[in-house]
């Protein structure tokens, strides 16, 4: 019985599967897209939510969880440098999976598109700033004129 046993064992043995997500999460990390099959890209997103979760840590011991995983040192300081700090604020979801209508050729096995989002919040924040500034015509503004009270209001304040 498999109680309380959670993941996927995709007919790999632990240190095959482990060394095989290492290895994806790495092109991950790399690339920002990889296609994969369906079933492999589902237990990934664990594996890469993890990481990007203690890039957002930013500290020694999350630095050297992370090598545990990536077992490369310029990995480790891309996570932390340049992917971490674009989900500053963010709690998960650091991944899409992109169903492809076309199955792989040998043996249909459902395929997708497993890539990091792309923060939209932070990209329109950084988009006013970045662009030039571009003095135009001056635009006659409408005055409004102040309302008057309406009589429930002046009846209670007399």
């Amino acid at each position: 019985m498999r109680h309380n046993k959670s993941g996927r064992k995709l007919n790999r043995n632990s240190s095959h599967r482990n060394a095989m997500f290492r290895n994806m999460a790495r092109a991950v990390l790399t690339y920002e897209s990889i296609r994969t099959t369906e079933a492999k890209a589902k237990e990934l997103r664990g594996v890469v939510d993890g990481l990007i979760t203690l890039a957002l840590k930013n500290d020694l011991h999350a630095r050297r969880q992370a090598y545990r995983v990536l077992n490369n040192h310029q990995m480790v300081q891309h996570l932390f440098d340049v992917v971490g700090p674009r989900y500053i604020g963010g709690m998960g979801g650091y991944c899409r999976l992109i169903k492809l209508s076309q199955p792989r050729v040998g043996d249909s096995a459902p395929m997708v598109i497993f890539e990091l989002t792309k923060r939209a919040e932070k990209a329109v924040e950084e988009a006013p700033a970045a662009a030039p500034a571009v003095e135009a015509a001056p635009v006659e503004e409408k005055v409004a004129k102040p309302k008057k009270p309406r009589a429930k209001k002046a009846e209670a304040e007399a």
